[in-house]
């Protein structure tokens, strides 16, 4: 069997090496699985058996390298990343926001790049694209580096309330005990910037606002950042109502899966019929994340992938 060296390991120090392995080596089992090749350790070398994938896994190693040396980590969602799009260490060099105790927060792929740097430069972003693309968490990253620096004072978050089978109305407790638990995503992505304790209490204070779109009507929104999550789930009236509440001072971005509409089948996504009606206006910016983009576990973008090909 012949073998093609990919990594010299004596010129690196063990820490260094322990990252790019990952625990129970399970890093380079991922790296064996993408490149589809055997991928073996052996005389302080790591070496491939098939000579057409030795330059990709190379540059794999060499990013991993990369990354280490800016994070001084290599966490899963870093290596799945680097597998989906090939080169991401630049991306490692300076975090877009530091979060709550020592964590800090990176844009992973190009897709991510391209929609945060359309937050800064629109007046309303429309992001759509597949689960675990990072667009709901990079709209609240997005939003909490402007609070922090005043640029605005406050924070709206909302979205559209659908009920899956069951009545509002025969669940238990007041309004807000009822549409909590479906904004238990944006309260995690708040409490992963400011923490708990902290996000709890700006809540209380009005700087960062949570409710049901229907809230939202009549309002006029000055001097925040105003996120629609699940936009998908929408009338066109809804959308609409929401759009003309941009105020003064204010940026908007609207977040939805296409694929995951939870509508009655008789009602089209207002988000869909939004995209075609204002995709000409050159203050909205409309992004379309992929598959590519997904960071989660490695097994997300294979539930995916089996999904768009049906």
């Amino acid at each position: 069997m012949e073998k093609y060296i990919v990594w010299e390991l004596n010129n690196y120090d063990v820490d260094t090496i322990m990252n790019v392995f990952g625990n129970g080596d399970g890093n380079l089992k991922l790296i064996a699985e993408s490149l589809k090749c055997q991928l073996g350790v052996e005389d302080n070398q790591v070496f491939v058996t098939d000579e057409s994938k030795k330059a990709e896994a190379e540059n794999i190693f060499r990013e991993m390298v990369e990354i280490y040396k800016s994070k001084k980590h290599i966490a899963t969602e870093d290596v799945v990343t680097l597998l989906n799009n090939g080169s991401t260490s630049s991306f490692y060099k300076k975090p877009i926001a530091n979060g709550y105790g020592s964590r800090s927060f990176y844009l992973r792929t190009k897709g991510q790049k391209t929609l945060y740097e359309a937050f800064e430069k629109h007046d309303i972003t429309i992001v759509t694209g597949p689960a675990g693309t990072g667009k709901t968490f990079l709209a609240v990253v997005y939003a909490s580096n402007l609070l922090k620096q005043g640029l605005i004072r406050k924070i709206i978050v909302t979205r559209p309330v659908v009920e899956a089978g069951e009545s509002l109305g025969f669940l238990p407790g007041d309004l807000k005990e009822k549409v909590d638990p479906y904004l238990i995503p944006i309260y995690d992505s708040f409490a992963e910037i400011f923490g708990q304790a902290n996000v709890e209490k700006m809540m209380e204070k009005g700087v960062i606002e949570v409710a049901p779109l229907a809230y939202m009507r009549g309002r006029t929104l000055n001097d925040a950042v105003v996120i629609l999550d699940e936009a998908q789930n929408t009338t066109g009236m809804q959308i609409k109502m929401f759009m003309t509440r941009l105020g003064f001072n204010s940026k908007m971005i609207i977040t939805g899966d296409v694929t995951q509409v939870d509508l009655p089948a008789s009602k089209p996504s207002g988000l869909v019929k939004a995209i075609s009606i204002v995709k000409d206006i050159d203050e909205i910016a409309i992004i379309e994340m992929s598959r590519k983009d997904v960071v989660r576990h490695p097994l997300v973008q294979k539930i995916i992938e089996a999904y768009e090909k049906q």
